[in-house]
Order: structure tokens, then sequence, then C-alpha cells
């Protein structure tokens, strides 16, 4: 027979208490994950909230525990290239995923313009919530600093411009992406290899172009002359290909560091009608899931988990919010190649 709450409607803490033949206090410790309960007394609790049908107050909590169980994350990008690239989608799709599995509500911020920022300042200042995974890739972006002066425990993604002294970073291998990236080409016995690189802005983009100039440093290759910026865009990678064929019409592979500009590149050398890989071998990074198998031909592609990526970031800033000791550091995840047709 179930206790019913003073009200007769909505089951409350004491009801849950006289259930479970504690205190209300004893009760309160074991839903605020207190350490100082005995077992005996935690499973009796959580068995009264499953039969009673308990749910807390957040408010209440709230007030208490001063969290709000609320993360945001945060992108400093224009809204079309959040809701147009497949890549910006897997990560938000990842974000809420990952932060539903710490039992924590996503609050999406999008920050592209100085009121954008003045608007994200006085919500991430105002206490709404109680951590956030930011996304601040490009040269001269303000998040970082904006991040500092609120002393709000931030977990980022890649790697922000400035110093680096105290973040917490989660990146991954760019650099030796490109270089595995190139490297199969060389083995396969391509001789004019290109790159469509990101923007120059950002340094995962900086880091593949490294990858690539690395492996094919002993080809005595021209680099300005094999490399073109695409932008992170399919149209932007279209037209560098196009860039590259009207330039260096001999070339026979192209390594190119998104799978989106990959998408673009394919649709250039279809059009200037050369095969792939026959004619040009291609290669992209990411391995996204909504693409490369999906290409024609199917992509070989640099796989960077984001859905990983994403996992460590709402695990450290979970370890921060428990205030676990915990070492500012950059963590590097690593990259690995997916062979299929187009190389």
């Amino acid at each position: 027979m179930s206790v019913q709450s003073h009200s007769g409607t909505r089951p409350t803490l004491e009801d849950v208490a006289a259930r479970a033949g504690v205190s209300r206090a004893t009760a309160s410790r074991v839903l605020n994950a207190s350490p100082r309960v005995s077992p005996e007394a935690h499973e009796a609790v959580t068995a009264a909230v499953l039969a009673l049908g308990y749910q807390p107050n957040q408010a209440a909590r709230a007030l208490v525990t001063r969290r709000t169980g609320a993360v945001a994350v945060v992108f400093s990008e224009p809204e079309p290239k959040i809701f147009d690239d497949p890549h910006f989608a897997w990560l938000i799709r990842s974000a809420a995923r990952s932060l539903a599995d710490a039992d924590a509500q996503m609050v999406l911020l999008l920050v592209h313009s100085p009121e954008d920022m003045a608007r994200a300042e006085r919500f991430l200042a105002g206490g709404h919530v109680d951590g956030a995974l930011m996304f601040a890739p490009h040269k001269g972006d303000q998040l970082p600093g904006l991040a500092r002066k609120l002393s709000l425990p931030v977990v980022y993604a890649g790697r922000p411009w400035g110093p680096l002294r105290g973040m917490h970073l989660v990146d991954h291998d760019n650099e030796g992406g490109g270089v595995l990236a190139t490297e199969h080409l060389i083995s396969s016995g391509r001789k004019r290899i290109a790159h469509v690189t990101g923007p120059l802005d950002e340094h995962s983009a900086m880091d593949r172009l490294a990858g690539w100039r690395s492996a094919i440093a002993a080809t005595d290759a021209d680099v300005e002359l094999l490399t073109e910026n695409g932008g992170f865009t399919r149209e932007g990678g279209k037209k560098a290909m196009a860039a590259l064929l009207s330039r260096v019409p001999d070339l026979d592979a192209v390594f190119v560091a998104s799978d989106l500009m990959a998408a673009g590149a394919l649709d250039a050398l279809r059009e200037a009608g050369k095969r792939v890989p026959e004619d040009v071998a291609v290669v992209g990074f990411d391995d996204h899931p909504m693409i490369a198998p999906h290409t024609v031909p199917p992509l070989t592609s640099v796989q960077q988990d984001t859905s990983n990526q994403v996992r460590h970031m709402v695990t450290h800033l979970m370890r921060l919010l428990r205030e676990e000791p915990i070492r500012a550091r950059r963590e590097v995840l690593p990259t690995v190649l997916v062979r299929r047709e187009s190389a």
C-alpha cells in the first residue's frame, strides 16, 4: 500500500522519507547523491522514490545545490553554417545525447555577432547553466576570453587561438590525419597530390595542411601551386577543385580537408570528365556517416570520431562540476583512415 502525499496529489520528500522509514534529512542526502548515507538507507529511499513516482522539485534543489542541471553548448558560427553543414548537426546531436546520458539538459547558444556575444555573456553570467562546451575555432574569437571572465567551467573542442594555459581541450590528431591521407595516396603510386584546405583561421585546417606538407616534403612538390582554400563548404570544395584542375591539369590525387568539401570536389571532377579513382584519387577528412559512404564513388576518408570527442568533453566537464582534481590539458584523440572506392 503506497503512502499518499499530505495534499493527496504529488508525492513529497516527506512521503518518501516516511515510506523508506528514514528522516527527511537522510532522504534528502540520498537524492542529492551525498556519500554520507548507509547502503541500506540508499536502497530504502530509492525503492520509495520508485514506488511513489516521486519527482524532485528542480527549482528548490537548485537553491540548495546551486546547480541548474543545464549545460550550454556554444558555437561561434553563423546560423546558416550550423544548420546547413552536416558536421554541426552531428555535433549537436552527439552533445544532446551525451549530456542526456549525464542527466544534464543541453542549452544551445549560437554566437556570431557582437549582439550575440553580449546576449551570451548576460545569459552565461546569469547562473542559468552549470558549465559549457565551447566550439570556438576561429582566430580572433571572443568566446575564450568571455569564459575566462565569467570563471565558468568550460571544455573546448579542438584548439582555440590564444594562450591555452588553464584550459581544458579535447582535440583530434588533425596533423597526423593529414599525414595518413597523403601517405596513403603516395603509397598507391600517385605523383601529383593536391590539397584543398579549410579556412586557415582554424587550427584544424592548418594542422591538416601541415600533415599534407610533411608527407609530400620528399616529393619536391610546389606547395602553393597544389593548394586551394575551400572554406569547409561543398561549393568551396567544388570551386577549389576546379581551380586546381585549371592550374595543374595532370594532378592525379587530392586530399580534401573535409568530407563536405570532398563532395564538392567530386562534383567538379565529374564535370571535368575525370574518373575517380582512375584519373584522380580523392581522400576526405571526417568520415562523416551522412556523407562519406554516400558519395559517388564512396569516399575514402580520415575518421575523426566527433561523437567520441563530445563524450570525452562531457565526461571532462562533469568531473569539473564535481570539483574533482583534474589537470588542465589538451587531450588529443587519434584519427584513422577508412578506405573506400574513391582512393
